[in-house]
């Protein structure tokens, strides 16, 4: 085997080690680390909790005095800055890598390249690019989080072969099957906040929690312009608990945002304009918040609404067989496109069968973000 086929051999172990930080470490990205000598592994490690030790710093504790002259592999671009922990290139220097294997540079303003130039100023061998599309593939939403300084957006449905949501009266449950929910589940526990609005709060009472808990426990966010949410749902009555912030307008009446407020929940005004889309501000603001991945469940105006803002950049759809018909909600509604030519297409799209239920997902290519 040569170097080139051993580099990505080597780096598609890094991006596994990095996939089992998912839903611990952000907003920091998921990263692992492989030291080798010759064809072996003497260390690996990833990053396992934001604020725990990074990739790099695991994997040489794991080696030992075997990282002298090795090659070390890493999926993103090692720090040279001290934040919560101590600069990775240090790590690096001090175990003596002889060579140091890259898949992405890291965007962070505080590293961009300054990484890899630290290590190559002292005479290590820097290889990039290795496994390039696969690392920017798993760190996506990392990625947009510090291009657009707003969380990723996931759009999730289920709905019949002829694309409804619920009946004309709102009955949804349940369309999809058991083993579909619990896919939905863990998604739930991964991400930082999940989406409704306030008619789908309304008609499914739900909890927006994960079950069982993942590692993370998301915020949990209600569309709610005129602050009309029930104070006997679920979610109001759980706001002690598990945070739930409530998304108003303007024309919010006072008294229903105190009402909402007193019982725990917290109420944000979004102003309205000709020239902002609310939900932009909405992003940006939890953006500020730090968070990484939001979940969009519904109902089907507001997932039309960030379709046709064009701020979806994920999609998990369950598909059940059976049909509604009529007047049926649709899936996702707002303005759409008038051309096909310029529909929403996902990109490396997958389709599995959980029992009954047809599972689609993908990404929209990244070029859309905006």
């Amino acid at each position: 085997m040569n170097e080139k086929q051993n580099d990505y051999r080597w780096m598609q172990r890094a991006l596994t080690l990095a996939r089992q930080g998912e839903g611990r470490v952000e907003p920091n990205p998921m990263v692992g680390c492989v030291i080798t000598q010759g064809e072996k592994i003497v260390g690996e490690g990833f990053h396992t909790a934001f604020g725990a030790a990074h990739a790099e710093v695991e994997a040489i504790r794991n080696a030992g005095t075997l990282a002298d002259g090795g090659n070390l592999y890493v999926n993103l671009e090692p720090c040279c800055h001290q934040g919560k922990t101590g600069p990775c290139t240090e790590a690096i220097l001090a175990a003596n890598i002889a060579r140091v294997v890259v898949a992405n540079t890291d965007p962070f303003p505080q590293v961009a390249g300054s990484g890899l130039a630290a290590l190559a100023a002292q005479g290590i061998e820097v290889t990039t690019g290795v496994a390039l599309e696969e690392a920017e593939e798993l760190n996506a939403p990392y990625f947009h989080y510090l291009q657009t300084k707003r969380p990723w957006v996931i759009a999730k449905w289920a709905m019949s072969l002829d694309g409804k949501i619920a009946t004309h009266r709102g009955d949804s449950r349940w369309i999809s099957n058991s083993s579909s929910r619990k896919i939905v589940h863990q998604i739930r526990g991964r991400v930082d906040g999940i989406l409704i609005g306030r008619r789908t709060a309304e008609l499914d009472d739900p909890q927006l929690t994960a079950r069982p808990p993942g590692p993370r426990t998301a915020l949990r966010v209600v569309l709610d312009s005129q602050a009309q949410l029930s104070s006997d749902s679920q979610l109001v009555r759980s706001a002690g608990e598990i945070p739930l912030l409530v998304v108003t307008s303007e024309k919010a009446p006072a008294e229903e945002a105190s009402r909402l407020k007193n019982a725990g929940c917290e109420v944000v005004k979004i102003e309205q304009d000709q020239t902002t889309n609310p939900l932009h501000a909405l992003l940006t603001l939890l953006g500020k918040r730090e968070m990484t991945n939001l979940l969009v469940e519904g109902g089907g105006n507001v997932l039309g609404s960030f379709l046709d803002a064009g701020l979806i950049n994920e999609v998990h759809t369950f598909v059940a067989p059976l049909m509604i018909g009529g007047e049926g909600i649709s899936a996702v509604s707002g303005k759409g496109i008038d051309q096909m030519e310029r529909a929403y297409r996902l990109e490396n799209c997958q389709i599995e069968q959980i029992e009954s239920d047809m599972y689609i997902s993908g990404r929209f290519p990244r070029e859309k973000d905006s």
